[in-house]
């Protein structure tokens, strides 16, 4: 396995387990502790599939990786670029949601940023397809 492929599986395991915290997180201590106003919750939470959904794409980018051959460094940007959605998406709803317990309220410029994360998500993936479809054998015939 290469460096990126080792590099991928690393962050995704990393952002899985955070996920996972996260969301436990959510539950307990937002939820039963911090009486979290249900419509945060429903922000935090979506920010928890997100981010496991995309943590568990980096898993398999990971392992992927150095089976694509016609094209991959798209495969290396799709992987950057679903790092990057975890941390812009899902960091911006977190944030949103936390700020949500101040006296002030949330900070909603954070709401503005969460769609560059999902644009992040949507160009991974878009760059995944393509380089699959550029593969002339099947990675599982090699």
């Amino acid at each position: 396995m290469g460096t990126t492929g080792r590099s991928l599986l690393l962050t995704g395991a990393v952002a899985a387990f955070l996920a996972v915290a996260l969301g436990a997180f959510g539950a307990h201590a937002l939820k039963e502790t911090l009486h979290m106003d249900a419509r945060w919750l429903a922000v935090w939470e979506t920010g928890v599939q997100y981010h496991l959904a995309h943590a568990l794409a980096l898993l398999f980018v990971g392992l992927a990786c150095d089976r694509f051959t016609a094209a991959p460094s798209l495969v290396r940007l799709a992987g950057r670029l679903l790092t990057a959605g975890i941390v812009i998406f899902g960091g911006s709803l977190y944030a949103l949601a936390l700020t949500s317990l101040s006296a002030s309220g949330p900070v909603r410029i954070l709401g503005a940023i969460t769609p560059l994360g999902g644009v992040c998500f949507l160009t991974g993936w878009a760059l995944l397809a393509v380089a699959v479809a550029r593969e002339k054998t099947p990675p599982s015939d090699r």
